[in-house]
């Protein structure tokens, strides 16, 4: 009996899924990928899991990842310091160096491999690659010198759509190069709002170590499970939206102002996160529409 109960249950759960399987058929969703569930082995195999299964169903799954505890850590070992101003690593040519190195040589390597070995058809690409990610120099809240810290001007899908035609799972990593080659790092976030933007995606996730955007800070059962992006402004005076959430509700902002559909602040420390808010009616997280 009890097995029979579980087999029902799970049927249920696929037949549940399927008008969202059908909603994401063929169609194209960016997941920025980092925080806890990068770094958590179980959470990170949870995560490979639920893309390649999306990808079974003919969701065109678009992977875009930062690194930052690793680029950390070799700057470290290495001696180099890391110093931030206004949330954004300043990289100079040093540090530069060692972020193409960390992101496109060692993450974006190890996270193909991951999704090879679940059974996914995966490619690693980076911003240089083709000029898929152009960008110019950035400067900070107050016009601080980041060093090479870059914004992007202009977006080439060619390699990411052609990547998606043939069935195949893009990886990017988020280092970036003006029109004379020199190499940028940019924000992860930043980069998968705009890619997601260029490519008309149905949707933009964000994983993060946090439950979403929340009434009050301290309190996780005061989670907004939805914002219309006309309420940004007044949630900004108001304070609910503060502090580090600033530039990542700034992103779904701007993704959703840019043509995506909608966009997601998701916890990725709940294993199958991605499942649980593409493939149910209730979702998880904050959604932006």
């Amino acid at each position: 009996m009890k097995e029979s109960i579980s087999t029902a249950v799970r049927a249920r759960v696929i037949i549940d899924a399927l008008p969202h399987i059908q909603k994401y058929n063929n169609k194209v969703v960016v997941i920025k990928y980092g925080g806890n569930a990068m770094t958590n082995e179980v959470l990170k195999q949870a995560v490979m899991s639920d893309i390649v299964l999306l990808t079974l169903v003919g969701v065109k799954v678009v992977l875009v990842h930062g690194g930052g505890p690793e680029i950390n850590e070799m700057l470290g070992r290495l001696g180099i310091e890391s110093r931030f101003i206004g949330g954004l690593r300043y990289t100079d040519e040093a540090t530069v160096d060692v972020v193409k190195m960390v992101l496109s040589g060692k993450v974006n390597k190890e996270l193909v491999t991951l999704l090879s070995g679940t059974g996914g058809c995966a490619v690693g690409l980076c911003g240089i690659d083709e000029n898929m990610l152009l960008a110019e120099r950035a400067y900070g809240p107050n016009d601080e010198d980041l060093g090479f810290v870059g914004k992007i001007c202009k977006v080439n899908t060619k390699p990411i759509t052609d990547a998606l035609t043939n069935g195949v799972i893009p990886v990017i990593a988020t280092v970036a190069c003006d029109e004379q080659g020199q190499a940028y790092n940019i924000n992860a976030d930043t980069a998968a709002a705009r890619i997601a933007a260029e490519l008309k995606a149905e949707n933009l996730i964000l994983l993060t170590d946090i439950v979403g955007l929340l009434r009050d800070k301290d309190d996780p059962s005061t989670l907004i499970s939805q914002v219309n992006v006309s309420e940004v402004p007044f949630m900004k005076k108001r304070g609910i939206i503060s502090g580090g959430m600033i530039p990542k509700v700034d992103c779904c902002v701007e993704a959703v102002r840019r043509g995506v559909k909608k966009t997601a602040i998701i916890d990725g420390r709940v294993p199958h996160s991605i499942l649980i808010e593409m493939l149910s009616n209730e979702g998880i997280g904050t959604q932006f529409r």
